[in-house]
Parts: C-alpha cells; sequence; structure tokens
C-alpha cells in the first residue's frame, strides 16, 4: 500500500546509494525489500556488503511480506525539526520472515493508546520525492 506524504508531514530524507536504493525505493511497487544472503538465506537489514552469518558476499534484494510485530516502542512528544508533527509513535518491528531484522519505523493509522507491544503490524509507504519510508500500521485480518 502506498500513500503520499501530507505537505505538513516534512521528512528529513536520507541519501539514497546504490547500497540502500532497494529497501528506499521498493514502496513505489508495494513491496519492503531487504537484502537476503543467496549462500545461506539469511535476511540483512540495515544492508552491509558481507552476510554477518556465514561471511558470503553474494548479496540480493529480496521482497519480504511486509508482516511484523511490534518489539518495543515509545511515543515521542519531541519536535525535533520545525514542521515534526508531535505526539508520533517511534517503534522497533520485528519481520515474520526473521525476527532477528527489525526495522526502525513509526506506527501510523493506530490511536497512539492502542499501540501496543506484540501488536501485529502491516507495512505501508510513504512517498516523499523519489524515496518511499516504509511505516507500519495495524495488520488487516
Amino acid at each position: 500500500m502506498s500513500e503520499s506524504g501530507s505537505p505538513r508531514d516534512h521528512r528529513i530524507l536520507p541519501k539514497v546509494t546504490a547500497t540502500n536504493e532497494h529497501y528506499w525505493r521498493g514502496g513505489e511497487h508495494g513491496t519492503l525489500v531487504l537484502l537476503r544472503c543467496r549462500s545461506c538465506g539469511y535476511r540483512l537489514h540495515p544492508p552491509t556488503p558481507v552476510c554477518p552469518q556465514c561471511l558470503g558476499r553474494d548479496l540480493a534484494p529480496e521482497a519480504v511480506s511486509g508482516r511484523a510485530t511490534v518489539a518495543t516502542f515509545t511515543i515521542n512528544h519531541q519536535p525535533w525539526y520545525p514542521g515534526l508533527e508531535v505526539p508520533f509513535v517511534l517503534a522497533i518491528v520485528e519481520l515474520d520472515e526473521q525476527p532477528d531484522v527489525r526495522i526502525t519505523t513509526n506506527i501510523v493509522n493506530c490511536p497512539i493508546p492502542d499501540v501496543r507491544i506484540g501488536m501485529r503490524v502491516q507495512v505501508v509507504f510513504r512517498a516523499y520525492d523519489d524515496v518511499w519510508i516504509p511505516f507500519f500500521e495495524p495488520e488487516v485480518a
């Protein structure tokens, strides 16, 4: 799922490189894309040039389901830069395919008091210029 960031939702965007382009632009096609080692199957995030499991270098982008579980979260009330709307939920989610792959993200489309550790979530993308930032929202059954 993809949606545009609102004009009031200003974001400091990441630098897109050949190493991370799969992650920041996969959302254009509605997919969360991570590197996966072709030797041992381990998924990596953030991207690195060497697999931490087998030290292999044969890594390739591969889509994952985008389904995850909230491992931890905090509610941020500090506007760290002008235009940042607060409060918001900053969370770490564990991906279904490999729970030790964790993504730091925001939980969106959910009342803040309803966010819980263990909550099931799914990826949703918001486009900003040429970057599709992955956020997570409550999972639809």
